[in-house]
């Protein structure tokens, strides 16, 4: 079959386009370098002719609630519309564990567009994850101050994500379930020492203290809101793991 990947130049989106061919199936890319704009629309009805399923795992790095809304109701509507249009049998949505109990800042934007996928006309299938391994990278170039690099606290129980993009590939390519069971990854850790452990494997020996950053989706995520609950499905590979294997 073929399975569109939306993001598919994203660190799951790579991932998940590597699945999706991995599986047997055909992948094709959506992105700016292969013509196609979420925002506009532009390009998107001729990317998707043929396609049997789309995986979105399209991001925007912002922590503002009103960009995030408008991005992800702007872009994933225009996506679901096409595929509408192209008679695509199934939407599959990459979202993130516990975005209803923060529903604040990014988080706002992830359930505004959740809601765009419940009211899709074509048949869906939503899958929560945690954040990914991948994530104490990310926050180690983001929260620098010059030669200064804070670690922020949280909870976190981080999944890696080609785990993640062999299951969005698997889920794509079977029928849809709506809500599927909340992923996450095989034990909880806490992110500033994620941030520090990534910092010292890539060779960074900087004083990285520990910080409480503000604003509502962190407080939420040191309270341990973005945990999985109970029956979550569990991912194998561990941050330390992850660490050894990517650093």
């Amino acid at each position: 079959m073929t399975i569109a990947v939306a993001g598919g130049t994203g660190v799951v989106g790579r991932c998940t386009v590597d699945a999706v061919r991995a599986a047997g199936h055909h992948a094709i890319s959506l992105s700016r370098g292969s013509g196609v704009d979420l925002v506009t629309g532009e390009g998107l009805d001729a990317a998707l002719a043929g396609a049997d399923a789309v995986i979105d795992t399209a991001n925007l790095s912002t922590l503002s609630a009103d960009k995030a809304t408008r991005f992800f109701r702007t872009a994933t509507g225009n996506l679901v519309a096409a595929a509408a249009r192209a008679g695509v049998r199934h939407v599959v949505l990459l979202s993130i564990v516990g975005i209803d109990r923060i529903p604040h800042q990014y988080y706002a934007g992830k359930l505004a567009q959740e809601a765009v996928v419940e009211a899709s006309p074509v048949p869906w299938s939503i899958q929560r994850a945690t954040q990914f391994h991948e994530f104490s990278a990310q926050l180690f170039a983001r929260a620098g101050i010059g030669p200064l690099h804070l670690a922020p606290r949280a909870r976190v129980q981080p999944v890696a994500a080609r785990e993640v993009a062999t299951h969005l590939a698997r889920l794509a390519a079977g029928g849809p379930v709506g809500r599927a069971v909340d992923l996450a990854g095989p034990r909880e850790e806490r992110l500033d020492d994620m941030v520090r452990a990534y910092a010292r494997r890539i060779g960074h020996r900087g004083w990285m203290p520990s910080v409480s950053l503000p604003g509502a989706q962190m407080k939420g995520m040191r309270a341990g809101l973005a945990l999985p609950g109970p029956g979550a499905q569990v991912g194998a590979e561990t941050f330390t793991e992850w660490l050894e294997r990517t650093g």
